[in-house]
Formats: structure tokens, C-alpha cells, sequence
């Protein structure tokens, strides 16, 4: 007896295609297949962008809104002329001493003497450091004398430095290099000191001698603390060099704002802050720059 095996019986038939009976249309069985979930990280990236006013435009915000309200104060004469000048004729003055080349030819004096005292103070700062923070004997011999000195005020020092080194050029290098010194000093030497030990024994574990712990563990750990030095040392430079120049200078910004004191300029004394404050933003952007150049391998967090 042949037995014949009905195909109902035998269950039902394979899917085709899109998961319904063949030849049929009616509602999806168990084996259709299920749609993948929506990937949760891409949501939330979504969900988290920001929409709205771009960056740039709120940090310029504040600024405009000053420069405006100081415009209006000026034009309803609130703000007197002879007390300080109004946005308008800063503009004015500041173009009309670029064009006869007064404004450019002090700004090429003061970056001159910027950047002679940060070389030096810069040099004399970074090998203080490097010798106190890599010997207990260099720590011993070089950090309380530093310590000591630092808490000086380094503008008192000027009479003793125009008394040194006489009214030229020298005294004002001398200030500018006396205060980046410090700055490079105490950064560098906690950046050194503040390397994490176990990266030190890590090294020392993988065969590093002395001088290759200080090249390839101490000295990156301590680039950080530099970069952050640096940038303080610049911001002190500008600083020193404004009381630098009030010493009998005969050209550069200082000079320029001594004469603009005597003919109650204010136009002329600000434009001459302003380019002050420009010189040490685009200052400190180049160090930023060249601090996310030096530190990749750190990253850090950048706000949300």
C-alpha cells in the first residue's frame, strides 16, 4: 500500500521572497524576516547635535553689543571726547597712523623687544627648571633661591635695572625676560615633577637608561605644564612690556601712548591697547596651535 503525504500535512510551505505562501497574499508568518533596529549611537549623535546661532556669531555677540552701546553713549554725549574717545574716531585715528606708517613701524620696535626678552627669559627659565626638576642636588641649590626671588614684584625692579643697565634698550629686555623666566620656571618644573611614577618604573622595567627616561618618559610628560608656561609667559611679556616702555622710550607702542598722555589723546592711547590686546590674542592662538600640534596623544575635553 503506497502512502501518499499530503503537503498541509506536512507543514506549511517555504516562504518566497517576501516571507507570504506562494501564489498568496495574506499576513506575514514567523519566518519573515525582522527589520534591524535603528542604530542607537547614530540616534543619539542626531538627537545631540546642536541646531541653532553658529559659534562664531555668539562669541561675537558680546564685543558688537559693547562697541554699540559705547557708540550710542558717545553720540548722545554721555560719554565726553576728552574722557575717552568714541569707537568711530579710534577707527579714524587708527587708520590714519597705519597709513603714515607710525603704528606699523612702533609695533615692529615692540614685537623686536618681545621677542629678544622671551628668548632670553625663555632659555635662562627652561634650563633652571630642567636642572632643578631632573636632580634633587639642582632642586636643592636652584628652587628656593627661585622661590625667593619670585616673590619679589618684578615691576619694583626697574630702578635698580635703569641704575644697572641705563635708560637704552637693555632694561627693558631685562623686565620682559625677568618675568617670563618665572613662569617658564615654575611649569616647566611641576610639569616635570608632576610625570606619574609607574610610567617612570614602566620605562626603567623596559631597559631605558637614565638619559632615555628624561628624552622619552619625563620630558613629553612634562610638555604639557611647558605649553601651559609658555603661554602665561607670553601674556607677562605684553605685561612687562608696557611698563618696560614708559622708561625713556624713543619709538614703539609705549612711546606712542606716553605722547598721546601728553596731548590728552585718548583716541591715540587706545588704539595702541587695542593693538596690545590683538598682538597677544594672535599670540596666544599661535601656541594653542602649536599645543594641539606637540599633544595629539593627549586628548582632552573640549566642552560640550
Amino acid at each position: 500500500m503506497s502512502i501518499h503525504l499530503d503537503q498541509t500535512a506536512a507543514g506549511p510551505a517555504p516562504p518566497h521572497g517576501n516571507g507570504l505562501p506562494s501564489g498568496g497574499k495574506g499576513v506575514a508568518t514567523a519566518a519573515e524576516p525582522i527589520a534591524p533596529a535603528p542604530d542607537v549611537e547614530a540616534v543619539v549623535a542626531v538627537s545631540g547635535r546642536r541646531r541653532g546661532i553658529p559659534r562664531w556669531l555668539r562669541r561675537a555677540a558680546g564685543p558688537v553689543a559693547l562697541l554699540a552701546f559705547w557708540q550710542l553713549v558717545s553720540a548722545t554725549g554721555l560719554l565726553q571726547e576728552d574722557v575717552l574717545a568714541s569707537p568711530g574716531s579710534i577707527a579714524r585715528t587708527g587708520a590714519g597712523l597705519v597709513a603714515d606708517g607710525t603704528l606699523p613701524s612702533a609695533m615692529v620696535v615692540s614685537l623686536q623687544r618681545v621677542a629678544v626678552g622671551l628668548l632670553i627669559g625663555g632659555a635662562v627659565g627652561v634650563v633652571l627648571a630642567l636642572l632643578s626638576g631632573l636632580s634633587r642636588v639642582g632642586e636643592d641649590l636652584i628652587d628656593a633661591t627661585v622661590q625667593m626671588l619670585r616673590s619679589i614684584p618684578w615691576v619694583g625692579v626697574i630702578p635698580l635695572f635703569i641704575i644697572w643697565l641705563g635708560i637704552g634698550e637693555a632694561p627693558k629686555i631685562a623686565l620682559i625676560a625677568l618675568g617670563v623666566a618665572f613662569h617658564l620656571y615654575l611649569n616647566v618644573y611641576a610639569g616635570i615633577r608632576g610625570v606619574d611614577a609607574q610610567l617612570v618604573e614602566a620605562g626603567t622595567s623596559l631597559g631605558l637608561g637614565r638619559w632615555g627616561l628624561v628624552r622619552h618618559v619625563v620630558l613629553p610628560g612634562a610638555l604639557p605644564g611647558a605649553m601651559t608656561g609658555l603661554r602665561y609667559a607670553l601674556a607677562t611679556a605684553w605685561l612687562a612690556l608696557v611698563f618696560g616702555e614708559q622708561v625713556n622710550a624713543d619709538d614703539g607702542l609705549g612711546f606712542l601712548m606716553n605722547q598721546a598722555r601728553e596731548f590728552f589723546r585718548t583716541d591715540v592711547i587706545v588704539v595702541c591697547l587695542v593693538v596690545y590686546a590683538l598682538l597677544g590674542l594672535l599670540a596666544d592662538f599661535l601656541v594653542r596651535t602649536l599645543e594641539r600640534l606637540l599633544l595629539q596623544w593627549r586628548p582632552t575635553f573640549t566642552g560640550k
